[in-house]
């Protein structure tokens, strides 16, 4: 018993060292987002701010009639508008594609299947710095320069190897004894992924997707290259913005990066029990 008591106090403890380390730098945002710039950029720093203001929220999202012309603000509102559109569409896309294409690799038997597979695999494990040049010459070549639609197929191009790989997996986890009962009453492949393997799966989707909302919500390198205007500027390259020539501001940036934060947040927090769900029960095998 003493030594239950001894574990159980040391697991907590660890516990809240852990949460500590992961919140911290989130509670700093939220801090240096309602400190004004002299406060910011003091030595020693002030942990608490003397005069908290959420000014910087207002001017970052109630800037829209003037950000045309003084271009001092970022259009803040537009590019978060980008972001949710294009990590939207790549998902939508990838999980449909996605889900058929792990179907097939998890149950359905073809030639050079695993040589598929690993080669699906190792074009996720390639630097992203290595395809800027063919994908900005695919680009001009499509005349899809500065928009939307490029970033959602480039999106979709690194994401869809990730989402195959992580369904096929959860795929095979479910027993073939269901599909086989399903294919005695006649339903064909199709039937059985809408109403055995989606319904059976959803957990294993859901989380997912969420870790690929997160792979496009994040994405800066491709978004800053690919786009010139904010008909296409994303919310990462929103917020780089903020950092000029002659200075940064520090609570413009940070304000938006807790705006930036606050969807992936919620959808995790609603999607929680799905995302704990997908973790474990892919595990258990037939």
């Amino acid at each position: 018993m003493k030594y239950m008591k001894r574990d159980a106090v040391l697991t907590n403890a660890a516990a809240a060292v852990l949460m500590v380390f992961i919140l911290l730098p989130f509670v700093w945002l939220i801090i240096s987002s309602i400190s004004s710039q002299l406060e910011l950029t003091s030595v020693p720093p002030h942990w608490i701010p003397e005069h908290p203001s959420v000014g910087n929220y207002g001017k970052l999202l109630g800037h829209a009639a003037t950000a045309e012309t003084t271009g001092d603000i970022p259009r803040f509102g537009t590019a978060m508008k980008n972001s949710l559109t294009v990590s939207f569409l790549s998902n939508m896309f990838c999980l449909v594609v996605g889900i058929l294409a792990a179907y097939s690799f998890a149950r359905l038997k073809f030639r050079a299947q695993r040589f598929m597979m690993m080669s699906i695999i190792a074009l996720r494990m390639l630097p992203e710095i290595a395809l800027v040049l063919p994908l900005y010459m695919i680009m001009k070549q499509m005349g899809l320069a500065d928009t939307k639609t490029f970033l959602v197929i480039v999106y979709s191009s690194f994401v869809l190897p990730f989402v195959i790989w992580l369904l096929e997996s959860y795929f095979r986890t479910i027993p073939k004894s269901l599909e086989e009962a399903a294919v005695m009453d006649g339903a064909g492949h199709m039937k059985i992924i809408l109403h055995v393997i989606i319904p059976l799966s959803l957990p294993g989707i859901i989380t997912t997707s969420i870790f690929a909302l997160l792979n496009t919500w994040d994405e800066f390198l491709f978004a800053l290259i690919f786009t010139n205007s904010y008909n296409a500027k994303t919310i990462t390259v929103a917020i780089s913005e903020f950092t000029t020539r002659h200075m940064i501001d520090y609570g413009m940036m940070t304000a938006g990066g807790v705006v930036a934060a606050l969807p992936p947040i919620l959808v995790s927090l609603v999607l929680q029990k799905y995302i704990v769900n997908g973790l474990t029960e892919g595990s258990v095998k037939e």
